[in-house]
Parts: structure tokens; sequence; C-alpha cells
């Protein structure tokens, strides 16, 4: 067999104290599930959550583990970290990402500008993807959630390594 991804991501959270973006995936080399955690540096409430999306999945140390996770995943991710950094709570933060997420049906297409109707057809692409799911990869999971622990220390909530149910 080819080296194909052996990472297979089951979770992707994010820790506000210290800023950190955490990866719960399994290795199946070794048929372990590990924790990884991705310090997030030089990131303000001024930053740009898509660059640093961008780039946290183009950093060399990272870029095996982040395959399986969207970069809009990881944008939401630190749209959130940008929203504690404002001050805002995880629910107001969920609530702005979610707007700016949506499609309004009503919108007329024409009127946008390249760079909202990219970000449109992105998330059309992304539900589209979804929504498509391709059974005949035994890899490939088609619904990597995100999850926010609502408590802020990621540490003390324990995984559950040992639960082989079937999601």
């Amino acid at each position: 067999a080819g080296t194909t991804m052996t990472f297979i991501v089951q979770k992707c959270g994010i820790s506000f104290q210290p800023p950190s973006i955490i990866l719960i995936y399994r290795d199946s080399s070794q048929d372990k599930t590990r924790q990884r955690i991705m310090p997030v540096r030089n990131f303000s409430k001024f930053s740009d959550c898509s660059r640093a999306a961008e780039q946290l999945k183009n950093n060399p140390r990272h870029k095996a583990y982040l395959e399986g996770v969207s970069l809009r995943q990881l944008q939401k991710l630190y749209c959130l970290l940008r929203g504690h950094l404002e001050g805002q709570s995880l629910a107001e933060s969920l609530q702005k990402f979610k707007q700016e997420e949506t499609i309004d049906p009503e919108e007329d297409m024409n009127k946008l500008d390249d760079k909202e109707l990219a970000k449109r057809k992105s998330i059309m692409d992304e539900l589209f993807e979804k929504n498509r799911k391709k059974k005949d990869d035994p890899d490939f999971v088609y619904n990597v959630e995100v999850e926010f622990p609502q408590d802020e220390q990621l540490e003390s909530c324990t995984w559950d390594m040992d639960s082989d149910e079937e999601i």
C-alpha cells in the first residue's frame, strides 16, 4: 500500500487559553487515537481569519495532519478565537460566523463582486461535498465535527479514547 493519509481526523476544536487549535486524530499506521495541539501564535483580534487558516494549513509541521480538515473549518476556529479576543461570547461568535456563512437564496448573485461570489461558491461547494459521500474511500470521514468544549481547559475534558462506537 502506498503512503496514503494515515491520519484520520476525528475532531477539530479550539482552546482559548492558551490559544491553540486541537486536533483529535487517528493514526491508522499505529492504530492509536492521538491529540495534536497546534499553538496559535501572532494572532490578534485584528488578524485575518482566512490568512491565518491558510498559513496553518500550509505549515510544513502540520500539513499532513490537516489534510482532512477543510480550510473553512480552520477559518471558523480562528474566527471564534478572534471573537474571543474581542470579548465576544462563544455564542455571539458562532452566531456572527453563521450569518456570514449563510447563503441568502433571495440574494442576487449578479450584484456581488468577485470576492463575495467566490466566497458563496466555496460555501456551496462545501455543502455539495458534504452531501456527496465518497463511499469507496475508506479513509474519507464525511462528517468532521468541529467541537468546542464549553470548558475552556481542554485538558480537563477527558476524551474517551476507548470507545469503538461507530459514528
